[in-house]
């Protein structure tokens, strides 16, 4: 089923399967899923409550998700007096302002794990967990459409609830609609599989060696936005991931900055020409593209990153848990960065406005 519940941007949804029939079991146990919160760091270092939630019926229990000064993770659950606790150290990094928490549990195979991924780096830090307690599913509900009944942070950008234990690592960035360049033209990149090929600038025809897929909440590092036509080259409108690379070349490129070629992240691009968000969606479903040699692929005529994964092929235990697990592992290559500058926001919009004058 996937996700149940979200709240974030002002508003907060459940799931109408699970809570919207009048004889939902709402008492019942929520043996297995994932809590996933996105919160900004404390600019002053202060811990943060991402989120604490107490009940009294039908029997005490709790949940509290904290964020301590310099980056850890501490959970703490309360079931019926049993107390669990688990602290997950991830060192602050002044680059990065965002966090997204994931925790999961699956009751039957007494296993738990809390991660903290970067969505601006690469950064995935995992630890398993002692077998935590099952949460009600009334204890979702509650937490997603009761505020006054639960604690958070202001800087919490989301939260949300998925009845799967949510993959982390690599995430997909380009959405179902975006057409990418094959030998036969332009297909969408929903439809393209393991043994197609696309065309590249540089490398030629290269082959696909899998595609990933993932539908998340349409908030915070997920929410979609819109790069629009005819900025950058772009022969019609994209929607991507925040975290989506654009490589931009020519000879306002090297004159402003040195160099052959830069990355921009479509967020760096939002300020309501180049790029701005986009609204009226609970969900999106991403798509990216696993390539070689981490080749660039061709959409609407500008270069867009395809699927950076370094050298997880060499950590078995993180590809199990990331969306390359039915990936044969023979296929998984070790990409290396092209170490291109990344602009940051005001250089990137700088530059868009440069090349619209």
């Amino acid at each position: 089923m996937s996700w149940i519940a979200t709240s974030g941007d002002g508003q907060s949804w459940v799931c109408p399967e699970v809570f919207g029939k009048a004889n939902a079991p709402r008492d019942a146990l929520m043996a297995r899923g994932s809590i996933v919160l996105e919160t900004r760091l404390s600019p002053d270092g202060r811990p943060q409550t991402l989120l604490h939630y107490e009940r009294r019926h039908p029997w005490d229990g709790s949940i509290s998700v904290r964020a301590l000064p310099g980056g850890g993770i501490v959970l703490v659950m309360t079931q019926n007096g049993d107390v669990f606790h688990t602290v997950l150290q991830s060192p602050h990094d002044a680059r990065t302002d965002v966090l997204r928490v994931t925790f999961s549990w699956d009751t039957e195979k007494r296993e738990g794990r809390i991660a903290v991924e970067r969505p601006e780096s690469d950064e995935v830090r995992e630890q398993k967990t002692p077998p935590p307690p099952p949460l009600l599913v009334e204890d979702i509900y509650t937490i997603a459409r009761r505020p006054q009944l639960r604690e958070m942070d202001d800087d919490v950008v989301f939260f949300a609830v998925s009845t799967d234990i949510e993959p982390i690592g690599p995430m997909p960035t380009l959405a179902d609609q975006v057409q990418v360049l094959t030998p036969m033209g332009y297909r969408r990149v929903s439809d393209l599989q393991c043994g197609d090929t696309v065309k590249t600038r540089e490398h030629g025809v290269v082959p696909v060696l899998h595609r990933v897929s993932r539908l998340v909440p349409a908030l915070g590092a997920f929410r979609p936005i819109r790069l629009r036509a005819p900025y950058f080259g772009l022969h019609k409108d994209l929607i991507v991931a925040p975290q989506q690379r654009l490589v931009i070349g020519g000879s306002d490129v090297e004159y402003l900055f040195g160099r052959e070629a830069v990355l921009i992240p479509a967020q760096s691009l939002v300020n309501g020409f180049a790029a701005m968000h986009e609204t009226g969606h609970r969900f999106v479903r991403y798509h990216q593209l696993l390539l070689p040699r981490h080749e660039p692929v061709i959409a609407a005529e500008a270069e867009l990153e395809s699927l950076y994964i370094g050298r997880l092929r060499r950590r078995h235990d993180h590809v199990a848990r990331s969306l390359l697990a039915e990936c044969p592992r023979g296929l998984l290559p070790e990409h290396a960065r092209a170490g291109l500058k990344v602009l940051g926001s005001f250089e990137a919009i700088t530059l868009a406005e440069a090349r619209v004058a």
